[in-house]
């Protein structure tokens, strides 16, 4: 009977020591939304929850579904590629610049090493107009002496700029390729759901060879291609898949085929990555250090949109660097979920997540400028 209740009383003490060690104001917080920075929000996760009591979950699919989520303020957080200026957007939600990388044209192209494309043999591919590989524009394209920029960067990888602004070039390299390309068809895939991902990649093809991809664009990639997407000579050879996830692993079962996407997809597909070919007439690959030197000709307005310049003659820059924005809110109903929020934001725009996480997954760190205006942004939640 003693032994009994000897054992009863030290269960109890050990319950109590592990409510003790269990706070109780410990609380998951949950967001959604684009599919762009979903590997980065991921892979942090762990260091969030290390850094304080919290934790949060992040449901990945497109920037579509963020927005549409915040309309309802389904959870607590929202991320979207492109702005979001749709007459149901609430007028209590705020854009915060977090997440910053390149979107990179991938391929499964064999025999070769990678690629340099220029905008306007992008847009004929994507478009339908250029539809084999060893199409003349492709070729003259890779077939050519290239010159590439090497930047002096701070400690967090980012491009540095000197007292009047500019930034610091090293060095420039030259090279000269040859490929023989294959007479094989182009298989295209894009993402056939609503992203910011086709809003930010159609809008680099418009406003950077608009003779060639006429439509304006569009989260919806069938709405922005500039002819007609089911005729005989694309039907079949340009097909669609959701979120990145997807079309990289299609991409990875289609030889000869192109698609665009996180850089990070590449090497989970065994997929390569192509170069641009800026409007400086450098070749530029998808790295950190050419989307800080394409960002830093960025612009941003109150809300905390970016206007992006795509004919900007930086050497360096990677015309297709975008940002992803946090939509958070400036009027939660309960003031612990607003300082979670804070919370969740600062540390993904952190050094500990975005430089040291971020990195690894090629994705790059916003400072300077543009982290002081998203730290803006992040005090206006409430």
């Amino acid at each position: 009977m003693r032994i009994s209740r000897i054992a009863k009383v030290a269960a109890s003490a050990l319950a109590l020591v592990l409510v003790a060690a269990t706070p109780a104001y410990a609380a998951n917080y949950s967001g959604s939304g684009a599919s762009f920075p979903a590997n980065l929000i991921e892979a942090c996760k762990a260091g969030f929850a290390a850094s304080g009591s919290d934790t949060y979950s992040y449901a990945s699919s497109s920037s579509g579904t963020g927005q549409k989520n915040s309309d309802t303020q389904l959870g607590d957080f929202w991320m979207s590629d492109s702005p979001y200026t749709a007459a149901t957007r609430r007028a209590t939600l705020i854009h915060v610049p977090l997440v910053a990388a390149p979107i990179a044209i991938l391929h499964n192209l064999p025999g070769t090493k990678t690629l340099q494309l220029s905008a306007a043999t992008v847009a004929g591919i994507f478009g339908g107009t250029i539809t084999m590989w060893n199409d003349p524009l492709i070729a003259a394209d890779n077939n050519r002496t290239t010159t590439s920029v090497v930047y002096k960067k701070d400690k967090s990888g980012n491009p540095v700029k000197d007292a009047a602004g500019k930034l610091v070039v090293l060095k420039t390299k030259s090279t000269t390729a040859h490929y023989t390309l294959p007479n094989k068809k182009i298989s295209v895939i894009y993402r056939n759901d609503s992203s910011g991902t086709n809003d930010n990649f159609t809008k680099y093809l418009y406003k950077s060879a608009p003779t060639i991809w006429t439509k304006a664009n569009s989260k919806v990639f069938t709405t922005s291609f500039p002819g007609d997407i089911n005729s005989a000579t694309n039907r079949g050879r340009i097909t669609g898949a959701a979120s990145s996830t997807n079309v990289s692993s299609q991409a990875a079962r289609t030889p000869y085929s192109i698609t665009y996407a996180e850089v990070n997809y590449a090497a989970a597909n065994n997929l390569k990555v192509a170069s641009l070919i800026n409007p400086a007439d450098k070749v530029v690959a998808p790295d950190a250090v050419g989307v800080g030197a394409f960002l830093a000709s960025a612009t941003q307005d109150a809300n905390g949109y970016l206007t992006y310049n795509y004919t900007t003659k930086e050497p360096g820059a990677y015309p297709l660097g975008i940002v992803s924005y946090m939509l958070a809110d400036t009027a939660y109903a309960k003031k612990a979920t607003a300082a979670a929020v804070k919370a969740i934001a600062t540390y993904i725009l952190s050094p500990a997540c975005s430089q040291v996480v971020g990195a690894k997954l090629g994705f790059s760190v916003i400072d300077g400028a543009l982290k002081a205006k998203a730290l803006a942004q992040i005090a206006k939640i409430g």
